[in-house]
Parts: structure tokens; C-alpha cells; sequence
């Protein structure tokens, strides 16, 4: 398998899927606005996304791959064939119960709505009855999902990695012409309409993935449930995956809960409007640099060359904040210009993009923990040590749920967002801690050197583009054209500031650049 060649092609894939996700949301801030309708949505949409993270993407896949791949390479088994029926003794114990979990979360919609908005900061009889209507609608996509992510494992381990990749370019595109073809002028009917094509987009990336494994020669059929070992071990594995990441999904729902029942309608929709633009350089940045670098240490640990892994985490780090620091700044300098040209229009008011900026500038101050947790994970994961990892995220989803009991009253809409950039940054500390005590990470001289050196030029970036901020002003809330005009300019005036402030610092020297070309 060539590498390089997958790694392109599923970030290419990444980074198409983010484009699409900003055109959804800029669509949906233009079709359905920042109010009680938007918040019902993204509540609704928040309990299905926590199940396929927790068990779906995360903690099944964690514990299916590994498995699937040694069954195919097992040299006393027939290769494809003993996956396959591993694949389907896996599937024939997970359907019932997502079938099962399915229809009771149906049933129980209303005490569950309940429970996950806290009453919805006092909505009456009929406002709360929409959002449990909107639950209904969008909970299916949990199933759909859940055998997506079991047909894209088998898909990984044989190397097709772009199918998996592609699917969720299906949830943006269903949304996107969900809001292009059946948009009204009710923001409640336009909400209920995505609720409506979140399922619709399930069942459109089930069958991709579905003809993707029959064209790979796999079959899967639907057998009697059968707990025999391998089914065994895979449940066994799974639920501490699920346990790690538990602390992570428990505390975005608290986060929604206490959003949803102790702020005004609207903040709710500022904070996910937030995240989608905190999350696309960690989309980009964070996770490309988790997918390489832990295969390369694990390689160069195995061989015994602690020299040549510490070298590749610090240069790890040093990239992580080359491209990290200037996206933080901008995104805290630039938050008001760069959401007023994503969002503001339509049923999206100037009001609510300036709460949108505000929230996006608390999320930002943890940008560089958030991609540096990226970094320094798999310095443990490369020497089997999962256990510090998802203990530190523990102790960092306690601190975030504190801060979010303290902040979110006197920091409104602000409040969850800083509660979780400080967290994170907690987070990081205590990896980047252990890590240097355990003399398994230090800092060599080139990262010492760099790093502050990166941090001026961010700030020197930062310093021009406030000034500039006002030019920007006039044209990111006009026309089509004026906005994406303006936010050319506004993004390559930032790089070009940031490159000539880069080498101005010395923090990289033509010599760098010299070196690069020829290592290429």
C-alpha cells in the first residue's frame, strides 16, 4: 500500500467534507437563523452524533478493526473470508441491539429530550413537543450510522480507505440540498425538514458503503445472534474504548444541556456555530498529524531509536505550532469579519454572528492544546500505554464540566466554550508533563529556538490584521461576491503578514526553505 497515496487521498477527502460542513452551516445561518429553531435542531441532532462517537466511531471501531485485521492475516485461517465471518457474528449481535436502543430511545423520547436539555430553559407544552418531534426524527440515524461504521472498518483493513472517507460528504451534501430545495420562510418547517434528511443522509451513506463492500468481494448475511468468543472478546474490548471516550461525549451533552436550559434561545446555535470553525484547522491540522505520527514512532520505537521518535514528535510540535499560532490568533483578531461573511445573512442577524465571534474567540485560546493533544498521545499510544491518555482526559472532563457550572452564568454564551479551551490546555500539560519526566519527550535545541520565535509572528500577524479589521468591515456583510472577495483578501493578507513576520523572527531562514526543497 502506497501511504503517502492513502493519506492524500483521505485528506483530501477531509478537507472537501469541512468545506461542505461550512457551506451547510452558512446555508442553515441563512435559512433557519440562530433562535429557538436552530437550537432545536442541534439539540436533536446532538444525541445520535454522542452515540456514533461514543460507540459507533470510536470505541467499535477501536476494537472491530484490530480483530478484523488478524482474522484476514491469520496464516492458518483463509484470509477474507475468516473476516467476513467475524464481520457478520459482529454484526449479527450488534443489529438487535441498535434496533433495540432504536426503538426504545422512540418510545421514550420526551423523558429522554428531557433529560438531555434540562427542559429547554422552560419552553412551553408545544415548543418542548417540537423538539422531542425533531429527536424522533433525527435518533434512526444512530443505527444507519453504527452499520456504516462496521462496513467502513471492513473497508479500511482492506485498504480502500477513501470510501470511508467519503461518506460523510453525503451527510453535508443530503443537508445542503435539503436546505436549497425545501427551505420556507418558517425556520421551525426548514428545521424539521434537515431533522428529516440527517436520516435520509444515514441511509444514503449505508448503501455507499454497502456497494463499496460487495464490489471488494465481501458479503455479509444476516445470521442467528451467536455470543461466541471473538464476539466475546470484541464486546470486551469495547466498552473500555467506550469508557475513555464517555468523559468526552458525557460532558459535550452537559455542556448542551446547560446551554440549552440556563441561556437564551440562540446560544445554544452560537456555540455550534463556534465549533464548526474552531474545528476545521483541528480537522486538518490535529487529525493529519495523529494519523502520521503515530504509525512513524511506533516504527521507529519498534527498532529500538528513541533518537530518531524524539525527532519526530519535536518536529511534530514545531509544524503543529507553525500552522496553529496563526490560526489562533486569527480566529480570535478576525472572529467578528470571518463569521459576518460565513453566516450573516438571512435569518442570521448581525447580533448573532458578533455572539458567534465571541464564542469562536473562547474556543480558539485552546486551538494549539486541542492539535498539540494530537501530538503528544501518540507518544504513549506508540509505546502501549492507552491507559495515561484517557486518565488525563478524565481529570480534563472534570475541570471542563467545573469551569462550565462556573462560567456559563457570568460568561453567558462564552462560558462553555473558555471552560473547555482550559481543559484542554490542562489536558496537555499534564501529557506534556509525564511525557518529559519520563525522559520521553524533551525539547531539542531547533524546537526551543522556534517555537517563541512562531509565537511573535502569530502576534505580529494578529497586530496588523486588527487595524485592518475595519477595512473588511463594509463588504463581509454585502454581496455574494463582496464577502468571498473580502475574505480572500482578509486570509491572504494574514498568510502574507505571517510569512514576512516568520522570517523576519528568524523563527525559519531561506536555509530552511533551501533544505526543504531538497529533502522533497
Amino acid at each position: 500500500m502506497n501511504l503517502t497515496k492513502a493519506l492524500g487521498s483521505v485528506g483530501g477527502l477531509t478537507l472537501a467534507s469541512r468545506v461542505l460542513g461550512l457551506v451547510r452551516d452558512a446555508l442553515f445561518a441563512r435559512f433557519v437563523g440562530a433562535g429557538f429553531a436552530s437550537d432545536a435542531f442541534l439539540i436533536a441532532f446532538r444525541l445520535p452524533n454522542m452515540f456514533r462517537a461514543l460507540f459507533a466511531e470510536g470505541a467499535f471501531s477501536a476494537a472491530f478493526i484490530p480483530m478484523f485485521n488478524r482474522k484476514v492475516a491469520d496464516v492458518e485461517g483463509d484470509g477474507l473470508p475468516s473476516g467476513v465471518r467475524f464481520a457478520e457474528d459482529a454484526l449479527s449481535v450488534l443489529l438487535p441491539i441498535l434496533i433495540g436502543m432504536t426503538v426504545l430511545i422512540e418510545i421514550a423520547a420526551s423523558p429522554v429530550t428531557w433529560l438531555l436539555t434540562w427542559g429547554f430553559n422552560d419552553a412551553s407544552p408545544e415548543q418542548f413537543a417540537y423538539v422531542v418531534e425533531l429527536c424522533r426524527l433525527t435518533f434512526p440515524y444512530l443505527l444507519l450510522i453504527s452499520l456504516v461504521s462496521l462496513l467502513g472498518g471492513i473497508l479500511n483493513s482492506l485498504h480502500r480507505f477513501w470510501v470511508a472517507a467519503a461518506a460523510p460528504i453525503l451527510l453535508n451534501l443530503t443537508l445542503i440540498v435539503a436546505l436549497l430545495v425545501f427551505h420556507t420562510n418558517l425556520p421551525l418547517l426548514t428545521a424539521r425538514n434537515q431533522a428529516i434528511a440527517v436520516t435520509v443522509s444515514g441511509l444514503l451513506q449505508l448503501g455507499w458503503l454497502y456497494v463499496a463492500c460487495r464490489q471488494a468481494g465481501v458479503h455479509l448475511r444476516i445470521k442467528r445472534p451467536r455470543l461466541n468468543p471473538d464476539v466475546k472478546r470484541l464486546l470486551a474490548l469495547i466498552w473500555p474504548a467506550a469508557a475513555g471516550a464517555g468523559a468526552v461525549q458525557i460532558n459535550l451533552v452537559v455542556s448542551t444541556a446547560l446551554a440549552a436550559s440556563l441561556l437564551s434561545h440562540g446560544s445554544v446555535t452560537y456555540i455550534y456555530m463556534a465549533d464548526r470553525l474552531n474545528q476545521l484547522p483541528l480537522g486538518l491540522v490535529g487529525i493529519g498529524l495523529g494519523t502520521v505520527l503515530l504509525p512513524t514512532i511506533s516504527r521507529q520505537l519498534g527498532k529500538g531509536d528513541e533518537a530518531a521518535a524524539m525527532t519526530t514528535q519535536n518536529r511534530g510540535m514545531e509544524l503543529a505550532l507553525f500552522l496553529t499560532l496563526p490560526a489562533t490568533v486569527a480566529l480570535i483578531v478576525c472572529g467578528v469579519p470571518i463569521v459576518a461573511a460565513l453566516f450573516q445573512h438571512g435569518q442570521f442577524t448581525a447580533a448573532a454572528a458578533h455572539a458567534t465571534a465571541q464564542s469562536l474567540a473562547a474556543f480558539s485560546i485552546g486551538l494549539p492544546s486541542y492539535i498539540l493533544v494530537k501530538v503528544l498521545t501518540p507518544g504513549y499510544y506508540a509505546r502501549s500505554d492507552t491507559r495515561t491518555p484517557v486518565r488525563y482526559a478524565t481529570v480534563s472532563m472534570a475541570v471542563n464540566l467545573i469551569l462550565n457550572l462556573i462560567l456559563i452564568v457570568p460568561l453567558q454564551h462564552m462560558g462553555p466554550p473558555l471552560a473547555t479551551a482550559i481543559a484542554s490546555t490542562v489536558n496537555v500539560a499534564l501529557l506534556y508533563n509525564t511525557l518529559r519526566r519520563r525522559s520521553q519527550f524533551v525539547p531539542d535545541a531547533q524546537l526551543t529556538r522556534r517555537a517563541p520565535r512562531l509565537l511573535v509572528a502569530a502576534l505580529v500577524m494578529g497586530g496588523v490584521m486588527f487595524f485592518l479589521n475595519d477595512l473588511f468591515a463594509p463588504y463581509v456583510a454585502g454581496s455574494n461576491l463582496a464577502r468571498w472577495g473580502a475574505m480572500a483578501v482578509l486570509v491572504g493578507t494574514g498568510t502574507l503578514v505571517y510569512a514576512l513576520a516568520v522570517f523576519a523572527t528568524g523563527a525559519l531562514r531561506p536555509a530552511d526553505i533551501r533544505q526543504l526543497i531538497r529533502s522533497r
